[in-house]
């Protein structure tokens, strides 16, 4: 059984990871908006993408990025 992740469950579970951040100034209850938790993730690709060679990944964190525009 693999338990390799594919491109559309990390997209989802980078923007869920921002989506519950709770800053310590905030009630426990208090998220993050949704666009914003998405804007974060991007952010994320966007920097794995940018320090990555074609042969190490690149095709995962590219769809990755397009799975989370489509959020």
């Amino acid at each position: 059984m693999s338990t390799e992740i594919n491109p559309k469950e990390k997209a989802k579970l980078l923007v869920e990871t921002f989506e519950n951040l709770n800053p310590p100034k905030l009630s426990d209850y208090s998220k993050i908006y949704y666009p914003t938790a998405k804007q974060c993730a991007l952010i994320v690709c966007n920097e794995v993408l940018g320090y990555m060679g074609a042969d190490r990944g690149y095709k995962f964190w590219t769809e990755v990025k397009e799975e989370i525009q489509k959020l």
